[in-house]
């Protein structure tokens, strides 16, 4: 089974458990924007070149659309379309205020140069940035792209739109990255293994792993699990594996991949066949690599008790279903590594505040989410009757799945997605009326300068209140009267009045 039929299975799964509509099941499966663009660039020998770049902006009910931007020369259209609906559900899941989108370009980044990679990330954000934007789809690094791929994508972004820089996540630290944001993914696994570990009342010192993955998310993961004295006793990448039943010495063995590229050399552990690593002796397996890795043929023979999905669908819904039954605790893909997009979301914020924050702040910030998340989803577990991946899926369909829009920012909604959301019977609080409360305590301070008489905050809060309430109730009746939505019903308003006294002046043309 594939990704993109693997994540729909779960999300129809999760949408029956919570009893949803169809019509509403059908809209949150497909995607709110598809888009295919050219990139056509001269390269260094002055021969001309063309790639297909895309874009998958699966749903922005909850907020701007969010999800990695990957190089690869076999990127699928399933696979990122899966991905991009899974960034939804990780984002409601995390209750950080995003939806999902993924997307790439059909090279490979080894072929180019890096004159040539610049050239393609700068023509491939010419072709899309009217449709990614701060509100509107942030992108950030993925398979084959890093912090200077961003960078290039936000000097590329700046120039139509003027300097952005929360328009991409996971950029350099000078051009407003954000500290911790390297190690995120490895470090919210190892907070998420921790909140699993403790239901059952175990923690991670004397507990023995097996990293199936050495790249960012598997080294750092290893790293910290090494440094809570968690025993390592097997990691793999695609350059090897070896093992030690005495547990491996990470900080040793990540000097040597540094200076030699592999594992398989390490002196501190034996060789070992690579695809014996998933069903190693263990108490817990985190596969951190590619996905499908556990499926029918290998499932059975796993010793793991516990899985952690740092991998985006590590485990096809055949092996699922044979892992349960043996009793094995598998935390899902969409809860397990979801701290690379949340310190992305703490990013985003810094970034829009103007204001960095110390990497003790961030990873404070990180662990609160990760285990506030993995509370909600046992809540929805003990609701519903189910277990992790469903409690998960449940927990962020639910959240997507929102029955009020309040726009405080200026125009967040475009009109297609307005009318996409009014199908879903989304109801929409306007920017004009529900970010009115600035303008209105600037009117408050105007009428106290003019009369030299200065109101305690009790009164400006008063006032403050009686006049949203007023307005909401006159949007109210001109619904009525014109049987329109909120956003119309609030411009009605709005253009009546200013009619009116421009008719009363005279000034009609």
């Amino acid at each position: 089974m594939n990704a993109l039929a693997a994540t729909n299975r779960n999300f129809r799964l999760a949408s029956r458990l919570l009893g949803l509509d169809s019509k509403l099941e059908k809209s949150l499966l497909i995607p709110f924007r598809e888009i295919k663009v050219e990139c056509t660039i001269p390269k260094d020998d002055g021969t001309l070149v063309s790639y297909v770049g895309f874009r998958i902006q699966h749903d922005n009910a909850r907020g701007p659309m969010k999800g990695g931007i990957r190089y690869h020369p076999e990127v699928d259209p399933d696979e990122v379309n899966a991905l991009a609906q899974l960034m939804t559900w990780k984002t409601a899941v995390a209750d950080i205020p995003y939806g999902g989108a993924k997307g790439g370009i059909g090279c490979n980044p080894r072929d180019l140069s890096r004159s040539e990679l610049e050239r393609l990330t700068r023509v491939f954000t010419q072709k899309i940035h009217d449709l990614i934007g701060i509100h509107t789809d942030v992108p950030a690094p993925d398979m084959g792209t890093n912090a200077q791929t961003m960078a290039w994508i936000l000097d590329e972004y700046s120039k139509f739109h003027g300097h952005s820089p929360a328009v991409v996540t996971g950029k350099p630290i000078d051009l407003g990255g954000s500290l911790g944001r390297e190690a995120a993914t490895g470090r919210g696994v190892v907070y998420a293994t921790e909140a699993l570990l403790a239901e059952y009342g175990k923690s991670i010192e004397g507990m023995t792993f097996v990293i199936q993955g050495f790249g960012n998310v598997g080294s750092w993961a290893a790293r910290l699990i090494h440094e809570k004295g968690g025993k390592i006793v097997a990691v793999s990448d695609i350059t090897g594996a070896i093992k030690n039943p005495n547990g491996i010495d990470i900080p040793q063995l990540l000097k040597h991949k540094e200076a030699t590229g592999d594992l398989k050399s390490f002196s501190g552990g034996d060789s070992m066949d690579a695809n014996e690593v998933l069903v190693h002796e263990c108490d817990v397996l985190i596969p951190c690599a590619l996905g499908g890795v556990l499926n029918r043929e290998n499932a059975a023979d796993v010793k793991a008790k516990f899985i952690i999905e740092a991998a985006n669908h590590p485990t096809d819904p055949e092996a699922d279903e044979i892992l349960s039954k043996k009793g094995v605790i598998i935390l899902p893909d969409i809860y397990a590594n979801a701290g690379g997009v949340t310190v992305s979301y703490f990013e985003w914020v810094q970034n829009i505040q103007g204001f960095m924050w110390d990497e003790e702040k961030v990873n404070k910030e990180l662990k609160k989410y990760m285990t506030g998340a993995f509370h909600n989803i046992k809540n929805m577990c003990q609701t519903h009757d189910c277990g992790l991946r469903m409690g998960a899926f449940t927990l962020g369909v639910n959240h997507v799945k929102a029955k009020f829009i309040i726009e405080a920012a200026n125009h967040p909604t475009d009109p297609e997605a307005d009318e996409i959301l009014s199908k879903k019977g989304v109801i929409i609080l306007p920017d004009i009326y529900a970010n009115a409360g600035g303008v209105t305590v600037s009117y408050f301070e105007w009428v106290q300068n003019i009369q030299g008489f200065m109101w305690d905050e009790e009164k400006v809060n008063k006032e403050l209140k009686k006049y949203m309430s007023g307005a909401f109730h006159n949007i109210k009746n001109m619904c009525q009267t014109h049987d329109c939505s909120l956003r119309m019903g609030a411009f009605t308003l709005g253009v009546n009045r200013v009619a009116r006294a421009t008719t009363l002046r005279g000034w009609e043309a």
